[in-house]
């Protein structure tokens, strides 16, 4: 991964959390690691945990953001959801996992696909 793919991904997810900050979600941590993978943003939502992935792209040439989350991301998400859980200490009525498709085209404001419940 380049330095200029990495700041595109660190400047998508800080759009996104700006974007679920103005939707009323509450921020709880961001950039999660363990050996099996990184959760970008965990947030509240109403009762609701949420593990947020985001996919950042300059253009859809490739599917867009959101092709890049297939199935087995989604299962890895899952597990880390449950380690996060734990290392927190915590349980929750309802957990959520959510991806944000962020577009960064050069001039134009940003644009979000927000799917909720992916899997």
């Amino acid at each position: 991964m380049t330095q200029t793919t990495q700041a595109l991904g660190r400047h998508g997810e800080q759009l996104a959390v700006d974007f679920l900050t103005a939707a009323g979600m509450a921020i709880i941590d961001r950039n999660w690691r363990r050996r099996a993978g990184e959760i970008d943003i965990i947030a509240r939502d109403g009762d609701a945990i949420v593990f947020v992935e985001v996919k950042t792209r300059r253009g859809e040439g490739y599917g867009g953001p959101l092709a890049a989350v297939a199935p087995p991301k989604v299962a890895r998400l899952r597990r880390l959801a449950g380690q996060w859980l734990a290392s927190a200490g915590l349980s929750a009525a309802a957990i959520r996992i959510d991806v944000i498709g962020v577009l960064v085209r050069c001039g134009a404001p940003a644009t979000f696909n927000h799917v909720r419940g992916v899997g």
